[in-house]
C-alpha cells in the first residue's frame, strides 16, 4: 500500500509516523511556484519525531480535503475555482480514502518532470484485486489513467534523460505489478495436458485461461517495453536495476497461460537482449536452463515456443565461425527438444532455430540428422511425420560430403517409415522422392541407397493395406528402375534370394520344434513334478521335488 496512518501524541507534543506496510512514505512539499519541491523517503517501521511548530508548518501545506474525480461531481453545483495544487498524491487521512491523481506532466516545468515521474510511479505501486470488479473501481480507473499518462510521457520523446532514481522507481513499479507466482493448477499447461489422461491426445491444446487483470497488466508491459526501448535510458545506468534477478523473474513469467502476456514478454526480452550487451551471455544461459528443466525434468512449460522465437533471432546474429558454446547449445538443447510428446506445440519455432544453425555452418547438417535419428519416435506417428518433414528441409540444404556420412542410417530409418502401417507416415516417407534435391542425392549414391530401400518397397507392394501408399510405392519403384535398371534387377534378385533363405530358415525352425514336441509326447508321465520357490538371503532358486504318486 502507498498510504500510511498518522497518530498524534498530544501529551508530549510529538507526532509519530507508523506505516502499516513495508513500503516507502513520501512527503511532497510545494515551492513558491506551486510544484513539488522535495521528496523525502522514509523506510518502513521507523519512528520519526517532529516538534510541534514544524508539524503545524507541514500540515498547513497539506490539502484539507481529497480531490474528488470530476465524474463524481454534480454538474449542477457551481464551485469557486480552487487554488492550483502541486499534487494530489499527498497523505490522505486514511487508507480508505483511496488514491488521488497527480498533476499532469504538461503543467509541470521540465526541471520538475522527473520528480513528478517518480511520484506517479510510486502511486502505481498500489496493487488491486481484479478478480472482483466491484472492489475499488474508482481507484483502479485512477491507476489506469496514471499508467497511460506514464506511457505517453515515455513515448512522447520529450522526456529528459532518465535519472537513476527514476529507473529504480520504474523497475520497482513493474516488479510489484508483474511479478507473481502462478497457482499450482495454473501449471497444468498445454505441454502436459493429456499426459495423464488417456482420453486426450498428446498434442491437444485446451483453451488458455486469461488473467482478469490483463487490461491493467498490458499497460504495465507497454510502459516497460517503451522504457527499455527509449533512447533516454542509459544502459550503463539501467543495468544496475535491470539485472540478473530482474531477468530471471521475467523468464518465470513465461509460464503464464495467457498468450498475450507471453507475447509482451517476448518483445521485452528481445529489447533487453539487444540493448544490454553485458547481459547477453546470462540471458542465453538462463533460457538454456529453462529448456533443460523442460526436457529432462518436468516436460511442463507454456512459453517454450516464445523462448525459441527469441533464440531464433539470437542465432541469426551469431558470428562465424560459430563458438563452441553455440555448437553445444545445438547438440544439448535444441536436439533434445525433439524428445517431449508435446513437440507439435513448438515444432515450427524449433525447426527455424535448427535451420539457422546449418545455414550458417553446413557441416552441422549431419550432426543434426544424427540427433534426430537418436530421438526418432517409434510409437508416435504424428511425431514421425514431423521428423520426416524436418529431414526433408535439412536434405535440401546439405552438401554431398555431409550427406554421404549419414545416408546409411538415415535411409534405413526411412525404409522403416515406408513399411509403417500408419498410412500418413508411409506417404510422407515416399514423398521424399518428389523433391528434386533429394532425388539428385539418391541418384549419385544409388549403389548404397537402393539396396537399403528396395526390400521396403517390395514388402509394401505385397502387404500394405492402403491404396494411396501402394500407388506411391509403385511410382517410387518405377523411378528407381529408370534411374538404374541393372542395379534394380540385381537388388530384386538379391531380395528373392534372401526371401528364399528366410523361408528355408523358417521351415527348419518349424521342423526342430516339431521334433521336440514329438519327443516330449513319447515320454511316459509317472511322476508328479511340482516347483517349489525357495528364497535365499540374496537370491531365489527353484527346487524340483518328485513325490511318489499315491492311489
Amino acid at each position: 500500500m502507498l498510504f500510511e496512518c498518522f497518530q498524534l501524541k498530544n501529551s508530549q507534543g510529538l507526532i509519530k509516523i507508523c506505516p502499516f506496510f513495508n513500503l516507502s512514505c513520501c512527503f511532497q512539499l510545494k515551492n513558491s511556484f506551486g510544484f513539488i519541491k522535495n521528496i523525502i523517503f522514509f523506510q518502513s517501521f521507523t519512528l520519526f519525531s517532529l516538534n510541534l511548530p514544524m508539524l503545524k508548518q507541514i500540515l498547513n501545506k497539506l490539502p484539507k480535503k481529497p480531490i474528488k474525480s470530476e465524474s463524481l461531481e454534480d454538474p449542477s453545483i457551481t464551485k469557486p475555482n480552487p487554488p492550483k495544487r502541486s499534487s494530489s498524491a499527498v497523505f490522505p487521512s486514511s487508507i480508505l480514502t483511496g488514491i488521488e491523481p497527480l498533476i499532469p506532466f504538461k503543467d509541470a516545468p521540465i526541471s520538475e518532470q522527473m520528480s513528478l515521474f517518480i511520484s506517479k510511479l510510486s502511486l502505481c505501486c498500489m496493487v488491486f484485486d481484479f478478480s472482483d470488479p466491484s472492489k475499488n473501481p474508482e481507484e483502479k480507473q485512477l491507476k489506469r489513467l496514471t499508467l497511460l499518462e506514464l506511457l505517453d510521457f515515455i513515448t512522447s520523446g520529450q522526456a529528459p534523460k532518465f535519472s537513476e532514481p527514476a529507473i529504480f522507481a520504474l523497475c520497482k513499479m513493474c516488479s510489484v505489478n508483474l511479478y507473481r507466482i502462478f497457482p499450482p493448477n495454473y501449471r497444468n499447461n498445454r505441454c502436459s495436458r493429456g499426459k495423464n489422461k488417456g482420453e486426450k491426445q498428446e498434442n491437444e491444446v485446451d483453451e488458455p485461461s486469461f488473467d482478469p487483470a490483463w487490461p491493467h497488466l498490458r499497460i504495465v508491459y507497454d510502459v516497460l517495453l517503451e522504457f527499455v526501448a527509449s533512447s533516454s535510458v542509459e544502459p550503463k545506468v539501467a543495468k544496475k536495476y535491470i539485472n540478473h534477478s530482474f531477468i530471471l523473474q521475467l523468464l518465470d513469467l513465461f509460464e503464464s497461460e495467457d498468450p498475450r502476456e507471453r507475447g509482451c514478454l517476448k518483445a521485452i526480452m528481445h529489447r533487453i537482449y539487444g540493448k544490454f550487451m553485458v547481459h547477453r551471455p546470462f540471458i542465453r544461459k538462463s533460457i538454456s536452463n529453462v529448456f533443460y528443466r523442460f526436457v529432462f525434468e518436468s516436460e511442463r512449460h507454456n512459453g517454450i515456443a516464445e523462448l525459441l522465437e527469441i533464440f531464433g533471432s539470437v542465432i541469426t546474429g551469431f558470428s562465424l565461425p560459430l563458438k563452441e558454446e553455440h555448437r553445444i547449445f545445438l547438440w544439448r538443447v535444441l536436439i533434445p527438444l525433439h524428445k517431449p510428446k508435446c513437440l507439435g506445440v513448438y515444432f515450427q519455432q524449433l525447426c527455424y532455430c535448427v535451420s539457422q544453425f546449418f545455414e550458417k555452418d553446413p557441416k552441422l547438417a549431419s550432426m543434426v540428422i544424427r540427433g534426430l535419428l537418436k530421438y526418432w519416435p517409434i510409437t508416435n506417428s504424428q511425431k514421425e511425420v514431423m521428423f520426416l518433414g524436418e529431414i526433408e528441409e535439412i536434405l535440401e540444404a546439405i552438401s554431398m560430403v555431409e550427406f554421404q556420412r549419414i545416408m546409411v542410417p538415415l535411409f534405413w530409418r526411412i525404409g522403416c517409415c515406408i513399411n509403417s502401417s500408419h498410412f500418413q507416415v508411409a506417404e510422407r516417407a515416399l514423398l521424399l522422392w518428389n523433391n528434386d534435391q533429394i532425388y539428385n542425392l539418391i541418384g549419385h549414391n544409388r549403389e548404397v541407397i537402393l539396396p537399403i530401400i528396395f526390400p521396403a518397397l517390395e514388402m509394401n507392394m505385397q502387404n500394405h493395406w492402403n491404396q494411396s501408399v501402394l500407388n506411391l510405392t509403385h511410382s517410387v519403384r518405377n523411378v528407381m528402375t529408370e534411374m538404374d535398371n541393372m542395379l534394380f534387377l540385381a537388388c530384386f534378385a538379391r531380395f528373392l534370394e534372401e526371401r528364399e533363405k528366410e523361408s528355408f530358415e523358417t521351415e527348419k525352425r518349424k521342423e526342430a520344434w516339431a521334433r521336440l514336441e514329438n519327443a516330449a509326447s513319447l515320454q511316459p508321465v509317472s511322476w508328479n513334478t511340482t516347483a517349489v520357490l525357495i528364497k535365499g538371503r540374496r537370491d531365489s532358486t527353484y527346487e524340483t521335488r518328485k513325490n511318489e504318486a499315491t492311489d
